[in-house]
């Protein structure tokens, strides 16, 4: 049995994950962009240790911060474990959709076949806008020519005929728009509190080029902080702000994008949100219809 429980941040993923891996004798795959980074701890929310209660979790913690990770990435590590645990039973938790479709639908990537034009004789200038015609929001420095030359030597992603090729079902949380952007404004504050700048100021004094510290949610704010591009104050708004858009966007990911059963979150009784799903279920896990 594969169980994916997905949903905007902030809403209790991690806390639903474990009580249904508990029960189910599971074992739980991160499908959270962010978390597969080592040391992104306080800006991406990452289970402690502590809280894991002796059920195994992958795709955690898995590379440097310095190194490039992506959904073609993703793709193969999490099908790696999904073929080495075929007879147990198994959780994808997180809100990075476009890394659970690659797992679980029929996504076939290219990039592995990389080209090798050689970009010598192109100033950075020339190599940067480039890379603006094939990726016009790429966040690649453009002094960067390393990475600016590996960008235009992968071919482009292609998915061929997107159809399921594993037996799911989807379980998204959600709650009232309001009561969510109260819940996420609160994470952001407990973050600061539990140290965020203090984390992104030594990741950052010794990787200044990582991509993704300029580019996620919680840590890219800070960083214009630490330039002197924003107060603290006009940081934490917008990582605030940030979190909220992301939200939406997750939702309008899931809704268009699975067949997902959703569950409004009773935050006063958490229990009662577990127990309700649980019921849902052992009703309708051998339900095809609610598969794909």
């Amino acid at each position: 049995m594969i169980l994916c429980i997905v949903g905007p941040t902030g809403v209790g993923k991690t806390k639903l994950s474990i009580a249904l891996a508990k029960k189910y004798n599971a074992i739980i795959i991160n499908c959270d962009a962010v978390q597969v980074y080592k040391d992104l701890n306080v800006g991406s929310a990452k289970i402690k240790s502590e809280e894991m209660e002796n059920i195994p979790h992958y795709l955690i913690d898995i590379c440097d911060i310095s190194e490039e990770y992506n959904v073609y990435d993703y793709q193969k590590f999490a099908r790696e474990i999904l073929e080495k645990n075929k007879e147990k039973n198994i959780i994808f938790v997180g809100g990075t959709g476009l890394y659970l479709k690659s797992v679980l639908y029929d996504y076939r990537f290219q990039e592995e076949n990389n080209l090798n034009n050689d970009y010598s004789n192109l100033t950075n200038e020339e190599l940067y806008n480039l890379v603006l015609k094939k990726d016009p929001n790429t966040k690649i420095h453009p002094n960067n020519r390393v990475r600016l030359e590996r960008f235009l030597n992968k071919k482009d992603t292609t998915i061929i005929e997107p159809k399921p090729l594993y037996n799911h079902l989807i379980i998204g949380l959600t709650t009232e728009r309001n009561i969510l952007y109260q819940h996420i404004n609160d994470r952001v504050d407990k973050m600061i509190e539990d140290g965020l700048i203090d984390e992104v100021k030594k990741l950052y004094n010794k990787n200044t080029n990582s991509r993704v510290l300029k580019s996620a949610i919680g840590y890219k704010e800070i960083i214009m902080y630490l330039n002197n591009e924003l107060s603290k104050e006009e940081a934490i708004s917008l990582i605030k702000k940030n979190s909220r858009h992301y939200a939406k966007r997750q939702y309008t990911f899931f809704n268009n994008q699975f067949n997902t059963n959703w569950f409004n979150v009773d935050f006063n009784n958490f229990n009662k949100t577990i127990e309700e799903i649980e019921n849902f279920i052992e009703k309708n896990k051998n339900s095809w219809e609610f598969f794909f």
